[in-house]
């Protein structure tokens, strides 16, 4: 079996500062590093996919618009929302990109099932969604054969910002988060329920005891 995967709690961050350190991340690695899982929330940002369309930006306003190497389209990210950056060496795991797309959209249906949340996904329109509004998006990027960024689950957020925007590229796409739902209304709570799906899901252990509540702060 592969080694367990380290977590990290990364807490409130603005986007720019890890998008750079994920990259870093995964250019200096070498096969014996270990693979790292980041949870965390940022600050307001607009995010575009590599091929991104920039007019599916709408109306950003105040709020920064950061062009990212993911894929795509332009997306938003805030306070109340959960990241979870996936870090992985694929050829460890014996994983393919598919797989762990159909990893964290399934992690996510499982992780807000006990709350009676009927989640599912759509063909040829990546996330997850409830009624067909949109519960969580993804974009992922792989470079030999190892991945970074990862998926966004709306939890307890301000969802006024999507408006600005064709989310993921599809216009008039109505969003929805976990809080609303009768689902968990903190981001380390829906964490919490996330981690024990995802590593189900990919086949991943995790090395951390975020369990603990002190792992939270």
């Amino acid at each position: 079996m592969s080694r367990p995967v380290r977590v990290r709690w990364l807490g409130r961050q603005p986007y720019e500062p890890i998008y750079a350190r994920m990259r870093q991340f995964t250019a200096d690695r070498h096969a014996g590093d270990d693979d790292e899982l980041w949870l965390l929330e940022h600050e307001p940002v607009f995010t575009q996919g590599r091929v991104g369309d920039a007019a599916h930006l709408l109306n950003p306003g105040d709020i920064p618009v950061v062009q990212t190497n993911r894929g795509g389209q332009a997306t938003y990210h805030g306070p109340g929302q959960l990241m979870v950056y996936v870090l992985l060496d694929l050829r460890r795991h014996g994983l393919g990109v598919r797989a762990v797309v159909e990893g964290l959209e399934g992690a996510v249906i499982d992780a807000v099932a006990p709350d009676d949340i009927n989640a599912y996904i759509k063909d040829g329109a990546p996330g997850v969604y409830v009624d067909d509004a949109k519960l969580a998006s993804l974009g992922l990027r792989v470079e030999r054969f190892r991945s970074y960024h990862g998926l966004a689950v709306n939890v307890a957020m301000d969802l006024e910002p999507f408006s600005r925007i064709n989310p993921c590229g599809y216009a008039g796409q109505q969003m929805t988060q976990t809080s609303t739902l009768g689902g968990p209304t903190t981001v380390p709570a829906m964490a919490q329920r996330l981690l024990p799906a995802l590593g189900a899901r990919l086949g991943l252990q995790w090395s951390d005891d975020w369990s603990d509540p002190t792992f939270w702060r």
